[in-house]
């Protein structure tokens, strides 16, 4: 019999109405666990638990809130070898990588520790006489943070730290595909300095707790990461309430290469872009546009590198490039194979599925060559392995191609020249722009989010994280005269 791990409602682990397998990508007949789903009821006790916990957390002293933060993050990073073992073995990211995102989930815990004692407020002289003004930031309240499947540590830290560090409680509900690494990341937090119900996992269904999340009274803030349809219903639900929103959503991200590009740079970046995380990654390089007088060599090198990639088992050291995350996930893959050939692209190379000693959702990284900017497969956000190549005749034309999208999370540009460069950081319409660098790959210090249709609200990460967990109250002081 496989215990079920259960949810954290209100300082305690509390059994689900029903429960789901989580089963290793990599090798279906590995059973990772049953996770509890949480009931209507539970997700109510969350919400009045966090409600009066929020009010204890606000006022404990600086330190004693530091030191929370600090030991999450020590923690973390302590254990990122077994917690990346775990991380790799259910979302089905390189070892590598999974040990990677829980070290730097760690960091985020530990920058926003440090970010406990940096919250000064701001003081100025009122227009009228005898008064003085001063400004600072309180807490938002109770925070929603839904959370996805891909970066399922990593992602969901650089929410709770803030919200945490800002005086919030939290109830999060992460992906039903990732739930061990939520277990895990609760587990740990569970343990700290903090009142019963300021943090609390509700794991279930996005159609039934997620919903009833968004929609409640009792959420004074929502941040959300997953798909664009997911999140303009999340923001319709949210309006009702008049309930802050931050949501990060999909992503069509371009790299641009130059005719004085360096050539096996520019190809190692695209590769690493393009398949790192299995194309699971919303700063994935999706789109490679390439200018003329490099392009022909460019492909060459770019078919031949991605051929030669290992695709495997996530837990062996020689994979490259491990499984699609779900068997819904790869089918959807496959089909855009079937609407690139329909429009005329040219699949150069893998999209195929893969078999292995192990039973598992295996596909090889495939290229599209010979692509208009205009097809289906250069709009959509399809979260594959699979990259398309388009051919640009000039600077000009490679700027305005990665512009031509509705989305605008990252872009990237590989050149020799400072002046292309300079200009494309500067009229790149993306939240993130790169240089001679991966599309792929963002500081924790820093803010991170995009433009259109990739992002709404207030940007995520480093002190601009301030501006979505935290409300500015402005207090008017009469000083009166001595005496």
């Amino acid at each position: 019999m496989t215990a079920t791990h259960s949810n954290f409602i209100a300082g305690t682990w509390v059994d689900g109405g029903t429960a789901i397998e989580n089963r290793n990508p990599s090798d279906l007949s590995d059973l990772i666990g049953t996770f509890a789903q949480a009931t209507s009821s539970q997700l109510d006790d969350a919400l009045e638990a966090a409600r009066r916990a929020q009010v204890e957390w606000a006022a404990y002293g600086l330190e004693r809130k530091q030191a929370v933060l600090m030991n999450i993050g020590t923690e973390m990073m302590a254990r990122a070898e077994e917690l990346g073992v775990l991380l790799s073995r259910e979302e089905g990211k390189p070892l590598a990588e999974g040990k990677g995102e829980v070290y730097r989930a760690g960091q985020f815990f530990t920058y926003y520790a440090a970010e406990v004692l940096r919250q000064l407020g701001e003081n100025a002289d009122s227009v009228r006489p005898g008064v003085e003004v001063d400004v600072r930031r309180e807490p938002v309240g109770v925070v929603a943070i839904i959370s996805p499947w891909n970066f399922p540590t990593a992602t969901a830290s650089w929410k709770i730290a803030p919200a945490l560090c800002y005086g919030n409680a939290v109830i999060w509900k992460p992906a039903n595909l990732t739930p061990a690494s939520a277990v895990a990341l609760t587990e740990i937090i569970s343990r700290q300095d903090i009142p019963a119900g300021l943090f609390n996992l509700v794991m279930g269904a996005g159609r039934d707790i997620g919903q009833r999340l968004v929609e409640s009274a009792k959420v004074d803030a929502i941040s959300f990461t997953g798909s664009v349809p997911v999140g303009k219903g999340i923001a319709a639900a949210a309006i009702q309430n008049l309930t802050k929103v931050q949501m990060e959503m999909g992503s069509k991200n371009a790299l641009a290469v130059m005719d004085d590009a360096d050539l096996d740079l520019a190809v190692s970046l695209a590769i690493g872009g393009a398949f790192g995380g299995t194309g699971q990654k919303c700063t994935a390089s999706s789109r490679l546009i390439v200018h003329k007088g490099l392009h022909d060599a460019f492909v060459d090198k770019l078919i031949a590198g991605t051929k030669a990639m290992k695709v495997g088992h996530a837990l062996d050291a020689d994979t490259q490039m491990g499984p699609v995350v779900s068997e819904q996930q790869l089918s959807e893959n496959l089909s855009y194979l079937d609407v690139a050939a329909s429009e005329g692209a040219e699949l150069a190379c893998g999209g195929a599925r893969l078999s292995r000693e192990t039973d598992g959702y295996f596909m090889s990284p495939g290229v599209f060559v010979g692509t208009r900017n205009d097809m289906r497969i250069n709009r959509e956000e399809m979260f594959a392995p699979l990259t398309s190549v388009i051919k640009v005749d000039s600077y000009d034309e490679a700027l305005a191609t990665v512009n031509d999208t509705r989305f605008g999370l990252t872009s990237g540009i590989v050149t020799t020249s400072l002046a292309r460069a300079t200009h494309f950081r500067r009229n790149a319409r993306t939240g993130v722009v790169t240089v001679n660098l991966p599309t792929a790959g963002t500081d924790y210090h820093v803010p991170f989010g995009g433009r259109g249709d990739s992002s709404y609200g207030p940007r995520e990460q480093g002190r601009g994280a301030a501006e979505f967990y935290t409300t500015v109250k402005t207090a008017y002081i009469a000083s009166g005269q001595p005496e």
